[in-house]
């Protein structure tokens, strides 16, 4: 099952992060630390990476989703938001599906950043590509550390991880019709390259609820430069969908 890693404390809200295509959970630490005030954060760890590299990555973003809500189940009680930068963003939005069709409380909110939105397929033949033309690929998309690309070692233990999660994003389709209830809150560096503002602004036909924009300065992984300015308007959000997350009654 994908791991969720804890990385800091507090008792409410809590702020569930997905990494991107051949990201793990250290993606998201400086983030995590930045939030560590004001929400507990859990970052799922998938297969194939880190403390996880033993097993085989999972090539079906259905069975990531499933694994996800195995993992979640302890924290279900609680206000859950989500949050997912690029492939994450179809992560959590599919986990975010499995939650409210299940009993008890659905998540509070969904905050995607950095991708179009799960009804435009994203198959642009990565998950093909032999190890050197990934490797080649990787060397010039920003987000891999430079040491990563220097360690070719180290880089045949990534490129695995990564093609897994490729063929996951790219073979994936979205159920037609299919939304969800909660609100959804989109974030978009204002000169990523890879998310045409057109398809980011179709995730407002993925939620009954509201779907708002917030424009950050920056590329495709802006939230790795504006550290501080993404946590504030985290917590800003997940206050925002506690405040309006309906009243849980219990029978006496």
């Amino acid at each position: 099952m994908d791991t969720p890693v804890p990385h800091s404390g507090g008792d409410t809200p809590v702020l569930v992060c997905f990494p991107h295509a051949g990201g793990s959970a250290s993606a998201y630490f400086a983030l995590s630390a930045a939030l560590s005030e004001g929400a507990e954060v859990l970052i799922m760890q998938y297969p194939g990476r880190q403390e996880r590299l033993d097993e085989p990555a999972l090539e079906d973003l259905g069975e990531l989703a499933d694994a996800a809500v195995a993992a979640l189940e302890p924290w279900r009680h609680r206000p859950l938001t989500l949050f997912g930068h690029s492939m994450g963003s179809v992560v959590a939005y599919e986990v975010a599906r499995r939650l409210e069709r299940r009993p008890g409380p659905g998540p509070a909110g969904l905050i995607v950043s950095g991708n179009m939105a799960p009804s435009i397929e994203q198959d642009q033949g990565v998950h093909r590509m032999d190890d050197e033309e990934l490797m080649a690929w990787m060397s010039q998309l920003a987000g891999t550390p430079p040491a990563v690309l220097a360690d070719r070692e180290l880089l045949a233990t990534v490129v695995p991880a990564l093609r897994g999660d490729f063929t996951a994003l790219e073979t994936y389709r979205h159920p037609e019709g299919s939304s969800v209830a909660c609100p959804i809150i989109g974030y978009l560096g204002d000169h990523d390259p890879h998310v045409p503002y057109d398809g980011f602004l179709r995730w407002v036909e993925h939620t009954t609820a509201e779907f708002t924009v917030q424009i950050f300065e920056g590329g495709h992984f802006y939230i790795d430069d504006q550290v501080q300015d993404v946590a504030r308007s985290i917590l800003r959000d997940l206050d925002a969908f506690v405040s309006r997350r309906p009243a849980r009654h219990h029978l006496a």
